[in-house]
Order: structure tokens, then sequence, then C-alpha cells
């Protein structure tokens, strides 16, 4: 049926207005809200307007297509004629039953005529939209409120409010075999190297999906190692933050239907900065992006270093201190590991619970969890307090790092950094680093290191890393 549907969509339209509709039923065969509309002009032309209810705006369809047609007495010879005489914008002509079934399923009205061998396609779009909303999960202090929306051209919009120039490139092409999902590449002509604008579209068009719901779809598909847990493009709903790595040489995907843009190539030290940082005072800035930088290591490392000195290397604690962890775990029964994969556990289910919770009732439920649950399990002897602590300072410290996405590679890697942290103890723990470095220096983002500008190091960028660059210094 899909061979035969194909073959169909390849067939060119002829003067018989009968065969180009027979065509078009046939491939439309079972889709009622496909409009079939016939009718004659007042010339006494046999006509046919094809449309989808949902998506064509029907009132403007009728004011500027078909009461022209049925009521001015347009001329419609020669064919060349007609789009001149509509008040409609962006009109275009159809040669084929395929073109003309993309155009219906884009949205657009098309136009057929006895006689003629070619169809008119009118885009006359009637797509549910929102108002740009501040993120919700990227919330900011200073700075821009608006955020991208679901809508593809306001989206465009806001891009092209902030960079007003026509070095700002944006590419359409189409993903999908059954979506066909508008896709825009977008990119600063004479920032970006030619080579990654190549490298792009060309990974672009081998990409081989059914349809695209979301950008991560597309991510799977054209990052160089889908199977690391660190993130390879940065996802974003706010404009701001696209403009700036827009003038910083990267590009930009905007995907119809979501409003999270990709942007790429990334490196590790993009991952854990803020636009935020460029917003505020310099020196509170610099402040602010070392803490996250230190709080970052420590959402790895922090769990797997207390199982290892508490199990291994009780030597390196000091005698108060030693003394007051003994006292508080004298009565628990399980080891230092075990105790260690039970809270973390305990607390990414919680931390999953209150994200799909209702937000009425996902605070409260994440508040009595930590506050009465934690409580209970120290009471009861099943943990202790300083493995509550130190699973609480983790939790913080991975709500530090600016991207959720950066922030699951620490919460998968951190299982496995304690089962060898409990197993071998501090060798462990640095035999895990090693391994972690080890793959973070064979990663590539579109070909860059993903360790760059540390390594391998480069002098300008390790700047913006280490201190903070000025805007104008971009």
């Amino acid at each position: 049926m899909k061979a035969a549907t194909d073959k169909e969509q390849q067939i060119l339209l002829t003067q018989r207005l009968a065969e180009n509709e027979q065509v078009l039923r046939d491939v439309f065969a079972g889709c009622d809200d496909i409009v079939f509309h016939s009718f004659q002009t007042l010339h006494r032309t046999s006509a046919l307007c094809v449309y989808c209810s949902g998506l064509c705006n029907t009132e403007r369809l009728e004011q500027q297509v078909l009461a022209p047609l049925e009521q001015a007495g347009l001329e419609i010879e020669p064919a060349e004629a007609l789009p001149a005489q509509l008040p409609v914008s962006s009109i275009h002509r159809i040669a084929t039953a395929e073109q003309a079934i993309e155009a219906v399923l884009d949205g657009e009205a098309v136009l057929l005529l006895e006689g003629q061998a070619s169809g008119t396609g009118y885009p006359l779009y009637k797509v549910p939209t929102r108002t740009p909303e501040e993120p919700a999960a990227e919330s900011t202090v200073r700075g821009a409120r608006d955020g991208f929306t679901e809508t593809l051209a306001s989206n465009q919009s806001l891009l092209r409010m902030r960079l007003k120039t026509p070095s700002l490139k944006l590419h359409t092409k189409k993903i999908g075999e059954y979506s066909h999902t508008n896709v825009i590449l977008a990119y600063i002509e004479g920032i970006i190297q030619p080579e990654l604008v190549t490298e792009v579209h060309r990974r672009l068009s081998r990409l081989k999906i059914k349809d695209v719901l979301e950008s991560q779809y597309i991510e799977q598909g054209i990052i160089d190692q889908p199977g690391s847990p660190f993130p390879q493009m940065i996802a974003t709903e706010r404009p701001d933050v696209v403009v700036s790595n827009l003038q910083e040489g990267r590009f930009a995907l905007l995907i119809d239907g979501t409003p999270f843009s990709l942007i790429g190539p990334v490196n590790m030290f993009s991952m854990l900065q803020s636009p935020e940082d460029y917003y505020e005072n310099i020196y509170m800035s610099i402040f602010v992006r070392w803490l996250r930088y230190i709080f970052y290591a420590l959402s790895l490392l922090l769990p797997s270093a207390y199982v290892a000195i508490t199990t291994f290397h009780q030597e390196m604690i000091p005698t108060v201190l030693l003394l007051s962890i003994a006292r508080a775990r004298e009565e628990i029964p399980f080891p230092a590991l075990v105790e260690a994969l039970i809270m973390e556990i305990s607390f990414e289910a919680l931390r999953e619970a209150g994200v799909r919770l209702p937000k009425q009732i996902g605070s409260a439920v994440s508040i009595v969890g930590a506050l009465i649950i934690g409580q209970a399990a120290t009471t009861a002897g099943i943990v202790s307090a300083p493995m509550i602590i130190i699973v609480a300072i983790t939790g913080i410290a991975s709500f530090m790092v600016p991207r959720y996405s950066a922030s699951i590679a620490t919460r998968l890697l951190r299982f496995p950094m304690m089962v060898l942290a409990g197993t071998l103890g501090l060798i462990g723990v640095m035999l895990g680093i090693i391994l972690v470095v080890i793959h973070l220096s064979s990663l590539r983002s579109f070909g860059r290191p993903y360790l760059s500008p540390a390594a391998p190091t480069f002098g300008k960028g390790l700047k913006d890393v280490l201190w903070l660059s000025q805007p104008r210094s971009k």
C-alpha cells in the first residue's frame, strides 16, 4: 500500500481535474479531516480546493480565495495571472501530486482548476500558538523573560529581534518520514567555520527517523557518541542563550513543535556556565562560577569519598569527628556502601516523584519525603545522620548545575563510583576519576574536543573558563 502511495505521489498533475482529484482522494483515503471542496468559478470553470480542516484557516480561505473566484469574476487565463489577482502573499505553483500532498499537510489550501496542469498553494496556516513566557526550567534573576514556543515562526522572530543582521542565516529542512517536521539550522556567517556548517548539513541529511516529537530525537541521531552519559549539545528554551552561542561560532537547531532548541558544538565548561554570569557584577559572577565548578565535582565524588574513608581509611578522619561518626553508626546494620546506595536511590526516586507529580503537590511531597522519611530512617537506625548530610549536600550540589542534562551524567556515574569506593577504597575512587577523564578526553562534539579549551589548551578560550571575559570581547 505504501509503495503504491509513493508511486502516485510522483506523477505530474494533468489538465483533467477529475484525474487529479482521484489521485489525491486515493492518497487521503480514510483522512476525514482532509476537505475536498468542488465548485465553479463565475466563468463556469470547474475548480477543486483541497485543505486540512485542522491546519488551514477556513475564514481566510473563504474571504481571500473562494469568494474572489466565485463572485469577483476573475480571469483565470492565462494561468500565471491568477496568483497576482488574489490578495494572498507567498502563493506558489504546484506541479506534482507529491507537492500538493505536502502543501495540504503543511496547512496550505491547494487550488486545482480544470484545464490547468498545475495547481496553486495558498499558505493559510492556522496553528495553535502561545505567547512567549519565561522558561520554567531556566529561571533567571536578571535577563530576558521571553522563551521559545512550539511555533517555529515565533522562534525565528525572537532570534531576528536580537540579531538584526543579514549574516544570520536560517536554513530549513524537513525531517521525519511521517511527521515532516521543519527544522531550522541557524548560524552567523563569518563567525562560524564553514566546514562545521557542511558537517551539520551532512548529518541532518543522513538522519532517517519516522517522526520528530522532541529535539532529543534529532540530538541522538547527529551527536558523535550517543552512548556517552555526558551531553554533547545544549538544549535551551532561552533566545538570549542561543544568540550568545551563535556569536561564539556555534550553530543552533530550531525544531517545530518543541520550545527546546539545540546548540552545538559544546564542551564541558559551557555546560557549567549560566547566561547570568554576563549579566551580574563580574566579581560576583566569577565567585559563583568557581563555586559551581567545586560543587559539580562534589556532586560526583562526595558520597564515594565518604564511603571510601569511613570503610578503609578511618585514620584520615580527625579523632573527634571519627568518634562522632562511630557513635552515629554503631546501631546501623548496613555497611557504609549499602547505606549510601539506599539513600541515593531514595533521593533519586523522591526527586523524580516531585517532577512527575502536579505542581500543587509536588513541592509538598518533596518536603515531606525529605524531612519525615529522613528523620524516621535515622530514628529507626536504618541510616546514620552523617550519611543524610552527605546525600543532602550532594543533592544541593547537583541542583547548582545550570543545565539539567549536565547533572544527569553525575547522577548516573555516582553509583559506580560508590561501588568502586566501597570495594577498593580511595584507590577505587582514583580509578573511577581516571576512567572518567579518559572518556572525556576522547569525547567529541561535532569534531571538537569536549575538554577544550583546557585540553587541548587554548589561552583565549581558557580565559573565559577560569576568569570571565566581558560580553564585548566575545
